[in-house]
């Protein structure tokens, strides 16, 4: 895990209320998971209402499931109003509720599945960012949004999603700079390859989704845990960090985009395997 360009003033969780979206599964459980064992009560938002109350159960006491789509700007009002009706107040949100495409070229990609993406990736994000927000100016808190080491790295194949993570770092970047008005802070939480269902149903069980993988070199193509992906997250709310990623491999290549990007994009172009690939992806599309 890579914290930089941190706050000397800490955000200690004892005692603090936070609100995760996605939080039946995956990261989202995780970091749940890690804020209540920090002291936090958590409020637990995601789509599936039964697993969100069913996963604060598992979690512990001082925790809260609440159904919410984050594309409903209201339902996300709501769980936001729930949380503090409970709670008396909200110290953190994580927008981290995320999902991938249908591997597609945008020449043969579902147009719904495009609005999909980018309605809970990106509209999602904001969405709860909204929602959050007054709560935590009024607590001086700490507002994190998920990208991904995809806002970074070319997008064949897979665009909606690579979009989708873009904007969520450009949201991140003007939140942390317009927070500090009020006092509070936003951080951007990268991660790279993350061992999870949407990760295996993407990558591991599609063949094509495997040839792509293929193609990421070491170290991008090294995976970690959900575990290790919300240790990151946390310990970065903790710092109060403007950004954390996580494998630390991926720090270069942020770093690097801006240097790196237009050179893979051409070696990308010439290279008759990835080509093959997305051939096949085209076919299978029509």
């Amino acid at each position: 895990m890579i914290s930089f360009l941190s706050r000397s003033k800490t955000l200690l969780l004892q005692g603090r209320t936070a609100l995760v979206t996605g939080a039946a599964q995956g990261i989202g459980l995780e970091v749940a998971r890690l804020l209540h064992r920090r002291g936090a009560s958590v409020v637990l938002v995601d789509i599936d209402g039964d697993r969100a109350r069913a996963a604060a159960e598992s979690v512990g006491p001082r925790t809260l499931g609440v159904a919410a789509d984050v594309r409903d700007r209201a339902a996300m009002r709501a769980a936001v109003e729930r949380g503090l009706d409970r709670f008396g107040g909200l110290d953190v949100v994580v927008a981290n509720a995320g999902v991938a495409p249908e591997p597609a070229t945008v020449r043969t990609m579902d147009d719904a599945d495009f609005d999909r993406v980018i309605g809970i990736n990106l509209t999602g994000v904001y969405n709860t960012v909204r929602a959050g927000i007054e709560p935590i100016i009024a607590r001086k808190g700490h507002i994190v949004v998920v990208s991904s080491a995809a806002a970074f790295m070319p997008g064949a194949g897979s665009s909606p999603y690579m979009i989708s993570k873009s904007g969520v770092e450009q949201l991140g970047r003007a939140l942390r700079i317009e927070l500090a008005l009020h006092g509070a802070t936003a951080q951007i939480a990268y991660f790279g390859v993350v061992q999870t269902a949407m990760t295996h149903d993407t990558l591991d069980a599609d063949e094509l989704g495997r040839g792509f993988d293929a193609k990421l070199p070491w170290p991008f193509n090294r995976r970690i845990t959900a575990q290790q992906a919300a240790r990151s997250l946390v310990d970065g709310i903790e710092s109060r960090a403007l950004s954390t990623i996580a494998p630390a491999g991926w720090q270069q290549a942020g770093w690097l985009r801006g240097v790196v990007n237009p050179r893979l994009d051409i070696q990308l172009i010439r290279d008759r395997g990835l080509q093959r690939l997305l051939r096949d992806l085209e076919q299978r599309g029509k």
